[in-house]
């Protein structure tokens, strides 16, 4: 199963891929696109959300660019650094924090919190008037208010 095809991938990247790069590229899009499913959902294979497209081929370019997940590499007096903000992802296929968001929104599974009425079974549970709240004995609610126009 893979959200993107491996001639996008190769779209993406600035050379052109041997025998090797490309088997190595079909794994990472396989891997990226599990990936996908695991932080978002099971989308069809075949009609995948645009995003979820694009975010497989940023995870999988990523790796190809460096599969070693190397920091530094120096030829001569020429150096090149990667960013090694992903530490122990480096040199595997893996989504930044924003993209995990991004694919749990795209889901619907992102995290959040809610407020609910409890009750308890076969009960009835009192309207709520603003200003005003609820008491356990037979009166009026007693007022309640959260800012300066109260009644003191």
């Amino acid at each position: 199963m893979a959200y993107a095809t491996l001639d996008e991938l190769k779209a993406r990247l600035d050379w052109d891929l041997d025998d090797d790069e490309l088997r190595i590229a079909a794994g990472a899009l396989e891997d990226a696109s599990d990936l996908a499913a695991v932080y978002g959902r099971d989308w069809p294979e075949a009609t995948p959300p645009r995003l979820v497209r694009t975010l497989v081929l940023k995870s999988a370019g990523r790796y190809m660019r460096n599969p070693n997940g190397y920091t530094q590499s120096r030829a001569g007096d020429e150096t090149l650094a990667w960013s090694d903000a992903h530490g122990r992802d480096a040199g595997s296929v893996y989504y930044t924090r924003e993209e995990i968001r991004l694919l749990e929104g795209l889901a619907g599974t992102r995290p959040t919190l809610t407020s609910v009425v409890v009750s308890a079974w076969d009960s009835r549970t009192r309207p709520v008037r603003a200003g005003l709240a609820p008491v356990d004995y037979d009166g009026a609610p007693f007022p309640l208010f959260a800012s300066d126009e109260g009644p003191w």
